[in-house]
């Protein structure tokens, strides 16, 4: 059986202002990320040369994602979901393959912190 991990982060804007902000997200965290033609962002990550690609659906607040690293490859549920006035992010980690259970272990606290900056990050956005 596989692991996962799912993470609910609370943010203190509307759900669609969270989710336009996710979109615009990585040259914000990534200073190098450029997006081509195809969706495809690409940046350097913590673990060499990566990409992101979102297969979003606003009016559902889908934000599913497929991310890919030097060390593997990840097929990454998202949701932005209502709450009143904020709004929950919610997403669950599959550990790929690829990767041992400690390098799992790593991942989730390294993107804890990713997280965290990615909610300071909207939140500080008027």
């Amino acid at each position: 059986m596989g692991r996962s991990r799912t993470i609910t982060i609370t943010v203190e804007r509307k759900t669609g202002d969270v989710f336009d902000a996710i979109l615009k997200m990585p040259p914000k965290m990534m200073p190098d990320a450029q997006i081509n033609d195809s969706g495809w962002w690409s940046f350097t990550g913590p673990h060499g040369k990566s990409m992101i690609k979102f297969n979003e659906n606003k009016l559902l607040g889908i934000l599913d994602h497929q991310y890919v690293d030097e060390e593997s490859s990840w097929d990454v549920p998202m949701r932005v979901v209502s709450n009143g006035d904020v709004s929950e992010v919610v997403i669950t980690l599959n550990k790929p393959d690829e990767i041992t259970d400690e390098q799992f272990d790593l991942r989730m606290e390294d993107l804890a912190e990713m997280f965290t900056s990615m909610k300071n990050i909207i939140e500080s956005e008027s």
